[in-house]
């Protein structure tokens, strides 16, 4: 993941300042933040929640509310495998275990090495194609385990 700045209090209170005018302005400074550092470090829920003069509980009930929201940053490559009825229907569930146990990661964690942070998404729309992923944010479609992991394995190269 290209292009993403170190957190930094300062620039995060900079974005913060940048985006509070809008009406219903924290799913916005969330988003921005996101894009901005990769996650939504857990220091900006006090800047964000002083800026909007909203509790601390408001703003971390959003942030765990949208499971796009991450509390830490992720690794190099993002997998985000969909969890919904269709995909489950046509194998899915056995493709996330083969994700999970040949990476040894779950749910929302990071490989040690930073290379590979697992997601489950529900529903990419993808539906007719199941089981489906996002790898990146490219869709991919029709898995099986063997194309799952020439599609990982051939991010290193």
């Amino acid at each position: 993941m290209s292009g993403i700045e170190t957190w930094s209090a300062a620039r995060a209170s900079e974005i913060i300042a940048g985006q509070q005018h809008l009406d219903g302005a924290t799913l916005p400074i969330l988003h921005a933040l996101q894009h901005a550092f990769g996650y939504v470090d857990p220091q900006a829920v006090h800047l964000i929640a002083d800026a909007l003069n909203l509790s601390k509980a408001e703003v971390f009930g959003t942030i765990s509310f949208y499971h796009d929201f991450r509390s830490k940053p992720a690794g190099r490559h993002v997998l985000k495998l969909c969890r919904a009825e269709a995909c489950q229907a046509m194998g899915a569930v056995a493709l996330h275990q083969h994700c999970r146990t040949r990476h040894g990661i779950d749910w929302h964690d990071t490989t040690p090495d930073g290379e590979l942070t697992l997601e489950p998404v529900f529903c990419l729309g993808l539906c007719a194609t199941a089981p489906a992923a996002l790898l990146d944010d490219k869709p991919l479609a029709r898995l099986t385990t063997g194309k799952i992991d020439a599609q990982i394995e051939g991010l290193s190269r």
